[in-house]
């Protein structure tokens, strides 16, 4: 009963939201998952959401998805999911700035001396935040 109130009270909120959504219909929708893993995806809404995405499951994805804001823009977000986490890219997101020296110190020191008895570092992970952070990409 609990969980039937919940899930009624979410679709009561997203319909609240804006009331095209709660009669969007699927235009296309396409899906497939292969034996190795890898998969990729679309949809297509009738109320201008979008999505596609690839990849190989538990490892790395890339895709995109776009939708029409409240203020009745278009917006698109392609990202890249992998080892180095989630990184999106679209006009509209904020750029990090360079970040304080006393950071991008403590990462070199990092880099210069390694965690030897931590299975999940990663060097290039640390080099591409080191890139990202000091705004040489």
């Amino acid at each position: 009963m609990y969980k039937l109130f919940v899930i009624a009270a979410l679709v009561a909120v997203a319909a609240a939201q804006n009331p095209q959504d709660a009669q969007a219909q699927v235009l296309a929708s396409d899906s497939v998952v292969n034996p190795d893993g890898s998969y990729n995806y679309r949809y297509e809404t009738s109320n201008g959401l979008a999505a596609q995405e690839s990849g190989v499951g538990g490892q790395s994805a890339q895709g995109s998805y776009s939708y029409t804001g409240d203020d009745g823009v278009q917006y698109q977000v392609s990202y890249v999911a992998d080892e180095n986490g989630f990184q999106p890219q679209g006009a509209h997101l904020p750029v990090d700035g360079p970040a304080p020296d006393h950071v991008l110190k403590t990462l070199e020191q990092i880099r210069a001396n390694p965690p030897r008895d931590d299975p999940n570092f990663s060097m290039d992970a640390l080099n591409a935040a080191i890139a990202r952070l000091s705004g040489k990409k």
